[in-house]
């Protein structure tokens, strides 16, 4: 079976799943930035879908491009201009092309994290 890419984002200052914000997928091959997908997170946090699927999935450097000011915006959690956080970009690479990648973002006004998930 062939690898797929999952993500899931958690708003750490509330302690709820970050519902409603915007996620960009992009392939990146050298210096190019390639759309691959985009998807807003459900009301647990996570895409409806694997955002990158089986049938589509390759390995490869991948971008996955949070919008976290719009969603902290509607969230009221962030009034200031600019945003301390805004576009959260996470560049990664997966080699395996059977695996299942998942790679979740911890999300509060002032910082973030991510890690490999399972």
């Amino acid at each position: 079976m062939a690898g797929y890419l999952t993500t899931h984002v958690l708003d750490t200052a509330r302690g709820c799943p970050a519902q409603g914000l915007r996620i960009a997928l992009y392939a990146i091959e050298g210096d190019e930035r390639r759309l691959l997908a985009e998807t807003v997170t459900n009301d647990d946090g996570r895409t409806d879908t694997p955002i990158l699927p089986h049938d589509r999935f390759a390995t490869g450097t991948y971008e996955l491009v949070f919008h976290a000011g719009d969603y902290l915006r509607a969230s009221d959690q962030a009034n200031e201009t600019p945003l301390f956080l805004d576009v959260v970009p996470i560049r990664f690479g997966m080699a395996d092309a059977h695996a299942h990648y998942h790679v979740p973002l911890l999300l509060s006004p002032y910082g973030y994290s991510t890690y490999r998930g399972s």
